[in-house]
């Protein structure tokens, strides 16, 4: 069993707090790196129907061997499937991909202001919750605008709304607002894609611990309170990156870290992109 903490959802759903992302992991090679973090102890694997491997995460669930109640397996909706009617069909063909009966979380990948789909997507998200289909759902990139409409045309609120979050993007304010509505946070890009790798704050910090940078990245993000999921094709960073729970920062660190804020994205901006 993974000794990875959980948070509760909204619902009494147990998210696993720490997760493997394979954004950018190709199909033919996804079920290798799934299968890493499977042997290394993540229960955790956060997938999308945009990332075109669903196919081969599903390879690894199957070989794995895991009981399915001790995995949690998230995929996302691509921007081109919102409507209600296109949304179902795709849900049908991202399960099919991944070879399961359900999916434990399933989130709007982006909100697409400019579609104007989302509230009827999140009715049919309703739709396939009601069916027990999906244990939770969520969003991913959406800001509060956005997500106020959600709460004041349909009846479910979003469980999860995963956004780019990193040092240099700590998203205080959304972070705030999700929490003050029961919506978890969780975090991509939680590393800034590896563009704070070789800062020397959190390098100093790690040296205190024994850690790299990243670990002192991932440790931050535990706790906030935000889900992470760390994504990475490479065994040893695979491992490196569950070796997170040894240690902890103490408040000058957490001060510190606060200070690396600068607003830059390393993706899209939720209110444009889509």
């Amino acid at each position: 069993m993974s000794t990875v903490p959980s948070i509760t959802l909204d619902n009494g759903v147990e998210i696993p707090q720490l997760g493997l992302g394979v954004w950018q992991v190709e199909d033919e090679i996804v079920a290798d790196v799934v299968t890493t973090a499977f042997e290394t102890g993540y229960r955790h694997i956060d997938t999308a129907a945009a990332y075109r491997n669903e196919a081969g995460v599903g390879r690894a669930i199957a070989a794995s061997g895991l009981p399915r109640d001790e995995l949690f397996i998230t995929t996302k909706l691509q921007n081109s499937d919102q409507g209600y009617d296109s949304t179902l069909a795709a849900f049908d063909k991202s399960i099919d991909q991944l070879g399961l009966e359900y999916v434990d979380l399933y989130l709007i990948h982006w909100q697409c202001l400019k579609k104007d789909k989302y509230v009827d997507t999140w009715k049919a998200f309703e739709q396939l919750y009601a069916d027990k289909r999906i244990r939770a759902i969520g969003v991913s990139n959406f800001h509060e605008p956005a997500l106020r409409r959600i709460f004041e045309e349909t009846t479910i609120r979003p469980a999860v709304n995963q956004i780019e979050l990193h040092p240099a993007l700590p998203q205080d304010g959304l972070r705030a607002f999700n929490a003050e509505n029961d919506i978890v946070t969780e975090a991509w890009s939680p590393l800034a894609s590896g563009e704070l790798i070789d800062d020397p704050a959190l390098k100093t910090i790690g040296a205190k611990y024994g850690k790299s940078a990243a670990q002192v990245m991932i440790r931050w993000h535990l706790q906030l309170g935000n889900v992470v999921i760390p994504k990475s094709r490479t065994a040893s960073r695979i491992k490196e990156n569950f070796e997170v729970f040894d240690f902890r920062l103490d408040n000058d660190d957490m001060a510190t870290i606060a200070d690396l804020e600068t607003g830059v994205r390393t993706g899209g901006d939720p209110d444009v992109f889509g």
